[in-house]
């Protein structure tokens, strides 16, 4: 059975979590305190970061590396399109997400309120926390924009770029950062891919000291 390293909340591990589910890849789940890292830890990833994936006899790191591996190697149900094209378009708004998104709402936001706490790295900065507030509603518009044109948010076909932008859209809203009155196209596009079978063992995550908001599990939020 594979096995991952990952950090409950961490949109990075969630992505992966979501293709391992989504292909039906049953695998053992490890909580990492990587701010806490231990020499087997980082034996597994020298970089010390999560997630890290146990399979096939092989430990692979980096989320993105992670999921082409899993396409590549575990193609049903595919989560990237055919064409070159479109394969474009799926890891540029994958990229979108980890990097542009992370930056300027994740890391303001997730990181602020609830690593920190579980780090012992002090309080919350404010400043950073209203920034990402006011980030986040242009992200939450520019989804709506594709959404508005497509069925999902790389074109007709659910692929990794949903789950990425699922990734970190449910970390926020366990700690109800997430605005879904704002758009309803964004909240009906959060409805169809928080149903999916794949999502059922994130939705069960706790945190300690973080308790989930009741609408993070229904399903009719």
């Amino acid at each position: 059975m594979a096995k991952l390293y990952h950090v409950p909340l961490s949109p990075f591990c969630r992505k992966v979590r979501l293709s391992l589910a989504e292909k039906k890849i049953d695998c053992e789940l490890a909580e990492e305190r990587y701010w806490e890292p231990s020499p087997d830890f980082l034996r597994r990833n020298p970089a010390g970061k999560v997630p890290i994936l146990r399979i096939d006899g092989r430990t692979l790191t980096e989320s993105a590396a992670i999921c082409e591996y899993l396409e590549e190697k575990y193609p049903e149900p595919a989560l990237m399109p055919k064409s070159a094209e479109a394969r474009h378009e799926v890891r540029r708004i994958v990229t979108w997400f980890d990097d542009k998104f992370h930056h300027e709402v994740t890391s303001k936001l997730l990181y602020e309120r609830v690593n920190k706490k579980v780090m012992g790295k002090g309080f919350p900065d404010s400043s950073n926390v209203k920034a990402g507030a006011k980030a986040i509603k242009f992200h939450l518009d520019y989804m709506a924009w594709l959404l508005d044109h497509r069925r999902w948010l790389a074109g007709d076909v659910m692929t990794l770029a949903d789950f990425a932008a699922a990734a970190h859209l449910s970390s926020l809203d366990y700690i109800s950062d997430v605005d879904w009155n704002r758009s309803d196209t964004v909240k009906d596009w959060y409805a169809k891919i928080k149903s999916r079978p794949a999502f059922r063992r994130i939705l069960a995550d706790q945190v300690p000291g973080f308790p989930p908001p009741a609408h993070y599990a229904n399903l009719d939020f």
